[in-house]
Order: structure tokens, then C-alpha cells, then sequence
């Protein structure tokens, strides 16, 4: 696969979402997708994998399956499933949502230019946006809430967070809020590119 991302060098462009569970990552990305852009989200390859192994896609389940694929396969072994499906795609520019270890944003700058956008919200934010979206692995009680933000940092998401390009705050936003500023962080870097 290393030749193939090295063909692919310079061009494909990807944006990539980061920022801890709950922050605002997939209403980022679905402004972003509204624009015609396709979006990758790397829980949902941690998702199916939960799935196809018969286990039910819990926090529990997925947390297991997403340390023994990067025990496996290596700290970037979720970015090179993700780069596996976009490379075999006609896909030239991108979202990469859920970008969570340095690994992975070295294998995505690897195979094109990356964009990293880092969205913030506080715990208590955070915690009540996960309530409200529902998904199947989001935690509905504050432990368990509280241990998922800790096995997440344990894996370098603080780091990730920390040398992100663009930082932009959803403590008080509102998801149309949230998208606009996005949206124009990645209009001036896609004209930045052009120009």
C-alpha cells in the first residue's frame, strides 16, 4: 500500500476533524459534507469492525476492538483503513473525521495534504451532547463518560488536539454556528492551496 499513498501524494486533500468525544466533530463534518464533500469517519471503521466480529458496537465493545486493531496492526492501523477505502476511490478531497493519535495524522500527511481542525467543548457540554445524539457506543452515564475521555487521551488525542491547525471553540455555538466557522476555515485553506 506505501506506493499507492505515495502516488497519491499532493493529490488528494484531506480536512481532518479532531476532538474529544462529543465536541462537535460530526456537526463539523456534516457542514463541510452539505458542501458536496465526502466524509470518512474513522469510529464508523471501528463500528463495523465491532460488527463483523457478532459484538454489539457498545463503548465497551468498540473501545476493545479499537485497541487491538492499533495493537495489531500499529498506532496508524485505523488512518490505513481509511486511506485503503479513499485511495481505491475517485475521491480527491476529503473529511477525515475522528482523527485520534499522532500515528494516524503522520499517515494521512503522508498521502496528501491534511488540514487538521481540532473542536472544542467543555466535559459538561460534551457529556450532554453525546446524550442528546444517542448513538450506539455513546455513553449515558458520567463513568462511563469520564472513562471513555480517559481511554481516548490514553491513545494521544490530547496531542493530536494540541497541534492542530485551526481550534475552534463549540462551547456556545449553535451547529449552524459551528458549521459556518468551519466551513470558512476550510474555503481560505482550499483558496490558500490554489493560489
Amino acid at each position: 500500500m506505501e506506493g499507492s499513498i505515495r502516488e497519491a501524494r499532493g493529490s488528494l486533500m484531506m480536512v481532518g476533524l479532531t476532538g474529544m468525544p462529543g465536541a462537535g466533530k460530526s456537526t463539523a463534518g456534516q457542514a463541510l459534507e452539505s458542501l458536496g464533500v465526502k466524509r470518512v469517519v474513522m469510529g464508523d471503521v471501528i463500528r463495523e469492525e465491532t460488527k463483523r466480529r457478532g459484538l454489539q458496537p457498545d463503548p465497551e465493545n468498540t473501545g476493545k476492538v479499537m485497541r487491538e486493531l492499533r495493537a495489531k496492526f500499529g498506532e496508524a492501523a485505523v488512518a490505513e483503513l481509511c486511506l485503503k477505502k479513499l485511495l481505491a476511490s475517485s475521491e480527491r478531497f476529503v473529511i477525515i473525521d475522528g482523527i485520534r493519535s499522532l500515528a494516524e495524522v503522520e499517515a494521512f500527511r503522508k498521502a496528501g495534504n491534511l488540514l487538521l481542525i481540532a473542536i472544542q467543548a467543555s466535559r459538561e457540554r460534551r457529556f450532554r451532547l453525546l446524550k442528546e445524539r444517542g448513538r450506539s457506543d455513546d455513553p449515558l452515564l458520567w463513568d462511563t463518560f469520564v472513562s471513555r475521555d480517559e481511554r481516548e487521551l490514553a491513545i494521544g488525542l490530547g496531542n493530536v488536539i494540541a497541534l492542530a491547525d485551526e481550534v475552534v471553540s463549540n462551547e456556545h455555538s449553535t451547529p449552524e454556528d459551528l458549521g459556518r466557522m468551519v466551513v470558512n476555515i476550510v474555503t481560505r485553506w482550499r483558496q490558500s492551496l490554489a493560489g
